[in-house]
């Protein structure tokens, strides 16, 4: 990790890695041979991209360089495609859309920039990932932990590319419907947030966090970010509803992100460091929200 640097001069840092990364991605689109597919236009953008935040994640030995990218990019992508697809492109679809996106990358970018100390800290996992790679922690910091989740949210933003390049009305009431499961997701994923927030701000030494959404949910703010997720695919499929078969498979890649990988992280490290999270795991569902299971005295 980095040596202490102020939280001011952090996030100073991090945006003049940001302003470069969009610059080359931008100059590749707008001088550099088209390869006659818009997306696979913006592919290379994005990898482009990703490769300037890796090299200031490598620079400054913090990978944590890279986690805005999540919610930064998808918005950028959605208004080019936007702006280069058919002109004949639904307004009303593409509009709510676009609202959509970017309720959700202001929301998670700031919630982002909320908890960020600084670049003397790191995600967990990353320094985890690389200690466990050994002699190959370079190639695991560039391809698991950069390239890797470029792809995937690449992938999950698809559907976004079908909905704003296809002409015509498609299918409206699925558009509004989409939205409106997409914003609900926005807002469990802010309450979520709010609450989680106000329980490290005043939590008791090993006390697992167990209230509000949380006692419905393990982890409500993967249950919404899968639901943001899904309904992007929506969008696509309003659009296009004969490609419904292959819309659906960024999401499904998110659901097995968080339900494979993600989730069990998170749980074994709650577990090491508050054993009293076995009673939330005993009592709280794990993803989907819904009521506490009760125990009784005598045990499960």
């Amino acid at each position: 990790m980095s040596p202490t640097i102020s939280r001011a001069r952090s996030l100073a840092l991090v945006t003049v890695a940001y302003v470069i990364a969009i610059g080359v991605g931008a100059a590749w689109l707008a001088w550099a041979p088209a390869t006659g597919r818009l997306w696979l236009d913006t592919l290379v953008a994005d990898v482009l991209a990703t490769l300037v935040i890796f090299t200031f994640s490598r620079a400054y030995r913090n990978s944590s360089f890279y986690d805005a990218y999540w919610s930064v990019i998808p918005p950028l992508l959605t208004v080019y495609w936007w702006a280069s697809g058919d002109p004949g492109t639904d307004r009303l679809r593409a509009w709510l859309l676009t609202v959509l996106i970017t309720s959700w990358a202001v929301r998670l970018t700031a919630n982002w920039v909320y908890g960020f100390p600084g670049l003397q800290h790191e995600d967990w996992r990353y320094g985890m990932f690389r200690q466990r790679a050994g002699r190959w922690e370079f190639v695991v910091d560039l391809v698991a932990i950069h390239l890797i989740p470029t792809l995937q949210v690449f992938a999950a933003m698809l559907p976004v590319y079908v909905c704003v390049t296809h002409a015509g009305p498609g299918i409206r009431w699925l558009s509004v419907a989409a939205f409106i499961v997409g914003m609900a997701a926005v807002a469990i994923e802010l309450v979520a947030d709010v609450q989680l927030h106000r329980f490290v701000r005043d939590r008791q030494p090993g006390e697992a966090m167990n209230r509000g959404l949380w006692s419905w949910s393990r982890h409500p703010n993967y249950f919404g970010e899968f639901t943001f997720w899904l309904s992007l695919a929506l969008f696509g499929v309003a659009a296009a509803p004969a490609d419904a078969w292959w819309l659906f498979a960024g999401a499904l890649a998110m659901l097995g992100m968080f339900l494979g990988a993600s989730i069990p992280m998170m749980e074994t490290r709650s577990l090491q460091r508050r054993p009293s999270y076995q009673d939330v795991i005993d009592q709280v569902p794990r993803f989907v929200p819904m009521p506490r299971r009760r125990i009784s005295a005598g045990g499960p």
